[in-house]
């Protein structure tokens, strides 16, 4: 397609893609969006400190089964786990905190794990365990924490945590996540 020459013009994409507009009620901006391995569930995150949960039976009508509370400053980024390890979510926060989230019944989340790479202190507060999983590995200290990804499956639970003191933190788990 030659958009400038006028000979020929790419296809809307309105015509291509379905537009769905979904009311989150964040009290702030929304910082990230992600959808779960089946494309049937959102999560978001947001200034306001919370991460939300949607759930879509159908793919397109989303309705909130969750809102997640426990950082204590704008919430940068959340990502899904494989299904494999159960429904969890991993979120982190200008708080320097990583949280690991665990649906235990439905729509029932908690907390699992927490991850502080720095508490402004000058102490470091490497983690609060709140069940039983162990944390095999875990490099360097984090300011802010701007990003986290899971590694795939077939590595196991490993989180990479990406900070704002331009070091990367990677927590493995294991143990019992049922």
């Amino acid at each position: 397609f030659f958009c400038c020459a006028g000979k020929r013009r790419p296809p809307s994409l309105s015509r291509l893609i379905f537009n769905m507009k979904l009311v989150t009620s964040h009290e702030d901006l929304i910082h990230d969006v992600q959808m779960d391995f089946y494309g049937r569930r959102l999560a978001t995150c947001s200034s306001d400190r919370t991460v939300k949960i949607f759930e879509s039976p159908d793919g397109y009508h989303h309705q909130q089964t969750a809102q997640l509370v426990g950082h204590n400053g704008p919430v940068w980024q959340v990502v899904w786990a494989h299904p494999k390890f159960g429904s969890i979510l991993a979120s982190c926060s200008y708080d320097r905190q990583v949280i690991v989230w665990k649906e235990l019944a439905r729509n029932n989340w908690v907390h699992i794990y927490q991850h502080r790479g720095h508490d402004g202190s000058g102490a470091d507060a490497w983690l609060t365990l709140v069940t039983r999983c162990n944390v095999v590995k875990r490099l360097s200290t984090h300011l802010t924490v701007n990003a986290v990804a899971w590694s795939p499956h077939e590595l196991g639970l490993r989180l990479a945590c990406g900070s704002s003191d331009e070091t990367i933190s990677v927590l493995s788990f294991r143990g019992d996540f049922s």
